[in-house]
């Protein structure tokens, strides 16, 4: 019974965990300095990977009825009648309590924003019903350890902040756009909203383009924060890894975008990396 529980919260694949810790790790490493609270570190660290698991959880109880009918996703504890969608519920909400009872560590302003990040998080599964952004969504709703961190670390929200903030948003479209780009065939047939189907055969050259943009948001930082070269050295290490990305979707072949949207890992690694050797 652990095992399904495990499954579903994706515990099994950390990758997703990663990609949404390391904005939350450069936000608290540009709002100190380099020099992170440890409290603040340790809470939005392990309230990052608990909603992502939160978040998880919730997605798969909404999908619950597309799932079975899709290649990738049939297997997954609720589609296969592992686990009921009343017994997802309550690991959902206890997930939810555990974050919250981390953020109850933080001040005041931090424990206001983290039921906008849990209302986020909690909505972002049902979007692909009524909008073709649900990828955009995400990185509204899990970007938002970005905001917090500043907040865990400042008591106030900057704005650089907000610059990094519209990165990590474009950066989940960019990479959740890969990742839907493999079960596009199925969505299509069962009704499910993407902007893989929204960008249709464009959609290399809109996400090369979000890319450059992502790029330059990045550079933005650097100059609002006086970064050294070192920094800039891993954007141009990010910046070979988005171009690996874009050769790998280039035939839209569903493996080869999985691993695109893999990939996005190092990206997320490289500039943290750079950040922190930055202030070393």
């Amino acid at each position: 019974m652990f095992k399904h529980y495990w499954l579903l919260a994706r515990f099994d694949k950390p990758i997703g965990t990663l990609i949404l810790l390391y904005p939350a790790l450069w936000a608290l490493w540009l709002a100190s300095n380099g020099k992170p609270n440890l409290l603040a570190l340790i809470v939005i660290s392990l309230g990052v990977v608990i909603m992502r698991a939160a978040g998880c959880v919730i997605n798969d109880y909404a999908d619950r009825n597309f799932d079975p009918h899709v290649e990738r996703t049939k297997q997954r504890p609720i589609a296969a009648g592992n686990v009921t969608p009343k017994a997802a519920l309550i690991f959902f909400a206890i997930l939810c309590l555990l974050a919250f009872g981390l953020v109850l560590l933080l001040n005041q302003f931090t424990i206001l924003l983290s039921f906008v990040g849990a209302f986020l998080a909690a909505s972002y599964p049902f979007m692909k019903r009524y909008t073709h952004l649900p990828q955009a969504y995400l990185g509204v709703a899990f970007g938002w350890a970005v905001p917090m961190a500043f907040a865990a670390q400042l008591n106030e929200i900057p704005a650089i902040a907000w610059v990094l903030y519209s990165a990590v948003i474009l950066w989940a479209l960019v990479y959740d756009t890969m990742y839907a780009m493999v079960d596009k065939d199925d969505d299509l047939k069962i009704g499910v909203k993407s902007t893989a189907i929204l960008f249709g055969n464009y959609d290399r050259h809109i996400m090369g383009g979000l890319q450059i943009l992502i790029l330059l948001l990045l550079i933005l930082i650097g100059q609002m924060k006086a970064l050294g070269g070192i920094y800039y050295l891993s954007l141009i290490v990010a910046a070979l890894f988005s171009i690996y990305q874009q050769k790998l979707i280039f035939h839209r072949e569903k493996s080869a975008c999985f691993k695109a949207f893999l990939n996005n890992n190092w990206f997320g690694l490289v500039i943290f990396i750079g950040l922190l050797l930055n202030y070393l």
